[in-house]
């Protein structure tokens, strides 16, 4: 029942400089890269852009720079991170000045809500804001499960036009795509990378992958095999990025969950040519050289350098 949004829309890093500071010149060519690779869409300040650890300042900056790089190529979906209802609706204002043709809401954190305030949390923003609202399902983030039935019931009243589903609950997340089947304007996506090819037999409308910023060509062809009904080389394209996904598995522990993962992808794109550094934001520590050559070979093999 898609009509708005599909496809492949990879939730950009954020490179920055050696010493911490923001890479505008390299953010501009990984938004090139990722257009190159054929994309549908831009995810902008989601949680592989580190959005928790940007100032207020460079979230700013990383829309701008994105926006300007895409030049209208392909829309721009933007994250409107913050812990309750009119805050994130200020924040909203602020990306849709600067370009967002869709904004991602999680439900609140920190503040503890149920499904009765998150349900007028959601309502409250639709009220608010003239752009399609997508609900970014992370519990990892917020320790709160969008519930389906809140889902497909915002859905049909086109108070959200979709769903990002970063839960890791593939059984939540099929149950979905079946209460949904008849609600129209509806667009889900899984944030999973290694399981795309099942989202899609489902009846998902696309994958929003972080791994997606080291490989996009790769989801592209995953996504139009798809599209052709060719599940036999879908999966063979999804075996092969599972494959490049154990890049995030080379980090030795001495760093956290959150920065072993994006490590992994912006060091991947260090050793692509694409971007200066993998220096990862403030507390969070860089992966080193033996990772660093740990990805090499996963890359290698899989014919991206």
């Amino acid at each position: 029942m898609s009509t708005q949004f599909q496809g492949v829309i990879p939730p950009v890093i954020t490179p920055r400089h050696a010493d911490g500071s923001l890479d505008t010149a390299s953010l501009k060519n990984v938004t090139k890269h990722l257009i190159d690779g054929g994309v549908s869409g831009l995810f902008v300040l989601g949680s592989s852009g580190e959005v928790p650890y940007l100032t207020n300042d460079e979230r700013e900056v990383v829309v701008s720079t994105i926006a300007d790089a895409n030049a209208g190529a392909v829309p721009l979906i933007v994250g409107a991170n913050e812990q309750t209802t009119h805050r994130v609706i200020e924040e909203a204002r602020k990306v849709v000045d600067l370009g967002a043709d869709a904004i991602v809401v999680t439900s609140m954190y920190y503040a503890i809500g149920n499904a009765a305030e998150t349900e007028t949390h959601f309502r409250s923003i639709h009220a608010a804001i003239e752009k399609p609202i997508f609900a970014y399902d992370v519990p990892v983030r917020t320790h709160f499960k969008l519930p389906t039935d809140l889902l497909v019931r915002l859905g049909r009243d086109g108070v959200i036009a979709g769903v990002k589903d970063s839960s890791g609950d593939d059984v939540s997340f099929r149950q979905l795509l079946l209460a949904a089947k008849d609600v129209p304007n509806f667009d889900i996506f899984t944030g999973h990378e290694v399981v795309v090819d099942g989202a899609l037999l489902g009846g998902a409308q696309g994958v929003v992958p972080g791994l997606g910023n080291v490989d996009p060509a790769g989801y592209r062809r995953l996504f139009d095999a798809a599209q052709a009904g060719d599940w036999a080389l879908a999966a063979r394209e999804q075996d092969r990025l599972a494959d490049v996904f154990e890049i995030v598995y080379t980090p030795n522990g001495r760093v956290s969950g959150g920065a072993a993962g994006l490590g992994a992808f912006k060091t991947a794109l260090q050793v692509m040519g694409v971007i200066e550094s993998n220096t990862m934001s403030s507390p969070m520590l860089s992966l080193n050289e033996s990772e660093t050559a740990a990805i090499r070979e996963i890359l290698e093999r899989n014919g991206l350098v």
